[in-house]
């Protein structure tokens, strides 16, 4: 395609008045393969490729990652997997314009998750995007509108709803098993080192800067601010509470029963112990309180710390007849003051196979990475059926989760209490707290009022 042509597409999709390629199949056949394309490949792009690599009937075409650097090693990581060869490109649009992709797997920073998946849907592509769905709350509601306006399937990446043992206990607190549940505790107990400080410098060679930083804020690169670390910085991460936390935060939320967002949110914490570059905070805890006054606590501790009843990554509820202990693992309850055994699982284990080399006996890696193919399992079904109700997890879920950490950073962020319409997705008479709704979008990487 000729660069005049090519930028021209991409203006304008950048402002929502065209699509790329053509609209996206129908239906699927029972033995149709689905092309995919990994974006990202990086950290928990890796993943990504491992899981869809294993499920029968889809193909990786394409690995979209903008450092070139890492072509060589994700060719081998492919071919190793048995995915054969791979095709890669560093520009996103290109990728869209292809018509044998049928759906894209986003693993990238957080500043991109939403409007690639808007792109993506304008595109007629089928999206799996990694939590957070968004960088801001408005521009999850974006993905949300162009998701339906374009009759595509997105899932998003909290793949925990995709697992057995927390589908079941969610079905038994909706039930009552604790009685009436009035409180919800998420826990992101995950020490984390310093990442020091370190100096601007030149972009490395095969490095494309630009389309890295997306929709952020040109700045000088830095390596600090690049592989990983960038989930510290403001300006394309949301840290732990959305990095980790997300996935404690949704799975509250769904115990909880709540599908909106809360009245009020308040949540202190500060950066603790270590002089370093990083931005977010390492101790943060946040409450949220819903007009029937039932709570959603959170807390992240990236420091030294002991566990809540053997909980460092999990949930723990509340109720009126007694609570629930969640996590990874499984999970048990009890009831009243006798603190009495009541139902409780464990986790389900995927075969090695499926697992892709994955360990038999249950240890925490083997219970990730059971989720973790379970989850992109429910994606596929789902584009295979073309329904929406068929995914555990749809962009709704995963917008109203991301809003959640969203909601506690601005709350961290002023240092102070909010108040917030759920029905309007803004704050009350709060005009320096919907500012931090949305983002200054550098163009063309312009998340559009009209997707």
């Amino acid at each position: 395609m000729k660069r005049r042509k090519f930028m021209g597409n991409a203006v304008k999709i950048s402002t929502g008045l065209m699509l790329f390629g053509t609209p996206g199949k129908k239906s699927f056949a029972k033995n149709d393969e689905i092309t995919m394309a990994v974006v990202g490949i990086h950290g928990q792009g890796k993943s990504h490729f491992r899981c869809f690599n294993a499920i029968a009937g889809v193909r990786i075409k394409t690995i979209c990652e903008v450092d070139e650097r890492l072509y060589s090693s994700a060719a081998e990581f492919a071919k190793d997997l048995g995915a054969g060869k791979v095709h890669f490109e560093y520009d996103l649009r290109r990728v869209l314009e292809d018509k044998d992709i049928d759906a894209i797997s986003i693993a990238t920073p957080e500043q991109w998750h939403s409007l690639m998946t808007i792109w993506a849907c304008q595109a007629g592509k089928d999206v799996y995007v990694e939590k957070p769905v968004s960088h801001n709350i408005r521009e999850g509601r974006k993905a949300v509108e162009a998701a339906r306006k374009y009759n595509r399937i997105v899932a998003s990446g909290t793949q925990q709803r995709s697992f057995p043992h927390v589908q079941e206990a969610v079905k038994l607190l909706h039930a009552g098993v604790i009685g009436d549940v009035f409180m919800a505790r998420g826990l992101c107990i995950k020490p984390r080192d310093s990442i020091g400080r370190k100096q601007d410098g030149p972009t490395p060679d095969g490095v494309h800067y630009d389309l890295w930083l997306g929709p952020a804020p040109l700045r000088p690169f830095n390596e600090n601010r690049f592989h990983y670390n960038w989930h510290w910085f403001w300006d394309y991460g949301c840290g732990d509470i959305g990095n980790q936390g997300v996935h404690e935060m949704d799975t509250a939320r769904w115990g909880l029963n709540k599908n909106t967002l809360p009245k009020k949110i308040h949540s202190p914490g500060g950066y603790f112990a270590f002089d370093s570059d990083q931005e977010t905070p390492n101790t943060q805890t946040a409450t949220f309180e819903w007009e029937d006054g039932k709570i959603l606590q959170f807390e992240v501790r990236g420091l030294y710390t002991n566990a809540e009843d053997g909980i460092k990554i999990g949930n723990l509820f509340y109720g009126t007849e007694g609570w629930m202990h969640l996590d990874i693992s499984g999970f048990s309850t009890y009831l009243g003051r006798k603190n009495e055994p009541g139902p409780g699982m464990k986790a389900v284990i995927i075969s090695s196979d499926r697992a892709v080399g994955g360990p038999i006996g249950f240890d925490e890696t083997s219970a990730h990475t059971s989720s973790r193919i379970m989850h992109r399992e429910n994606f596929i079904k789902a584009v295979r059926s073309r329904k929406v109700s068929d995914l555990t997890a749809d962009i709704l879920e995963g917008h109203l989760s991301s809003s959640l950490c969203h909601l506690a950073n601005i709350s961290y962020r002023l240092d102070r209490q909010l108040c917030f319409d759920a029905h309007s997705e803004r704050f009350e008479g709060d005009d320096l707290a919907n500012s931090y709704l949305t983002r200054k979008y550098r163009h063309p990487y312009v998340v559009p009022d009209n997707v």
